[in-house]
């Protein structure tokens, strides 16, 4: 069975290749940066909250404010990656025939390109419109999500707590709640 498998691996095109790279779960290197540099800024903003209004020391608290930043921002990021993902499939549904319309008036002059070739570019524009689309929408979503979740645990859950512990609850509860809704298929 394992022999038929490396066939059909064999036998993908490089054009099939990038095909199944565009709807897979990876992000691309540039994505990923995105991502995790997003993540840590809004992973930050808690900082400032507990150091200003809870009152906490930055010096006693440092290694407590970068545990909590750096889990936050591994959590957050994967719930950039997990909203693009099911965010990218139904734009590209849903920008598809106007991607197909503008990019039919373009490709209108030339006569030499074949009807494959226009085929593979409108499919690629397509999947750039669906993942730029996606991954600023995903960027926006979750980090509204996860402001809105971290203001609900610090300010009301957990509003009768010492600020260390509401500090790591409260980022720990917001980010693993988004990482945990994040999951869903919406």
């Amino acid at each position: 069975m394992a022999s038929k498998k490396e066939k059909a691996q064999k036998s993908l095109t490089k054009e099939e290749e990038l095909l199944l790279q565009d709807f897979s779960r990876n992000v691309s290197t540039k994505s990923s940066a995105l991502f995790y540099g997003n993540a840590l800024i809004v992973s930050a903003i808690p900082i400032w909250l507990f150091w200003r209004i809870h009152q906490m020391d930055l010096y006693q608290s440092g290694i407590l404010f970068a545990v909590g930043t750096l889990v936050s921002t591994y959590l957050v990021a994967y719930a950039y990656k997990n909203v693009k993902f099911v965010l990218k499939h139904k734009i590209a549904l849903k920008r598809e025939e106007a991607v197909t319309r503008e990019m039919t008036k373009k490709f209108a002059d030339d006569k030499k390109m074949t009807r494959k070739e226009r085929d593979e570019r409108i499919l690629w524009k397509k999947n750039e419109v669906a993942d730029y689309e996606a991954t600023t929408f995903s960027i926006f979503y979750n980090n509204a999500f996860y402001l809105v979740l971290l203001i609900l645990c610090s300010f009301y859950v957990l509003k009768n707590f010492g600020p260390m512990f509401n500090y790591l609850m409260s980022v720990g509860l917001a980010a693993g709640l988004l990482a945990l809704f994040s999951t869903s298929n919406k």
